[in-house]
């Protein structure tokens, strides 16, 4: 497994559509094995594929450490409510803007072994979804969020 290097915005694969994944592959394997680690080295809570130069649909969540959700072929199938929170971004690195994003989210997925399945997530976890699977469309928080200036962050964690 190995650490992968994570896009940065300016870099056009970034908005770029991710493809379908037809069949697991032992590379596709390889792929979430390699962008597990990586997420963890940078501490993020998800990661797309494109995020490290790899245009297929896979995502991995992982809000909660030890639970981790493989996600090939991601899709929103439901959504409910509605939060606004801070949002960051490992390709966006140094910066945070406040988004609007649904408060719990259902999506449908393929694990690694080709099963399809549904998991519903609220709060941070939703924003996760949302987050990553509109990676998937190349589309990036910071097109929807109104950003933070550095002063407006440090007054945000001093409360």
């Amino acid at each position: 497994m190995a650490v992968l290097k994570v896009v940065k915005v300016g870099d056009e694969i970034l908005r770029k559509k991710s493809r379908p994944v037809d069949k697991i592959t032992p590379r596709i394997i390889q792929l979430l094995d390699d962008m597990k680690d990586t997420m963890h080295a940078y501490d993020g809570v998800g990661l797309a594929a494109v995020q490290v130069g790899v245009l297929r649909r896979i995502v991995l969540v992982e809000t909660e450490r030890g639970e981790l959700l493989e996600m090939i072929n991601p899709e929103i199938i439901a959504t409910e409510g509605e939060q606004m929170d801070i949002e960051g971004c490992l390709s966006v690195p140094g910066k945070c803007g406040i988004t609007t994003r649904p408060m719990t989210v259902t999506v449908r997925a393929m694990n690694r072994k080709g099963e399809i399945y549904e998991v519903t997530g609220s709060e941070l976890k939703a924003r996760a979804f949302c987050h990553e699977i509109d990676h998937l469309d190349g589309v990036l928080y910071i097109d929807h969020a109104k950003m933070l200036s550095q002063k407006e962050l440090e007054e945000l964690y001093e409360e």
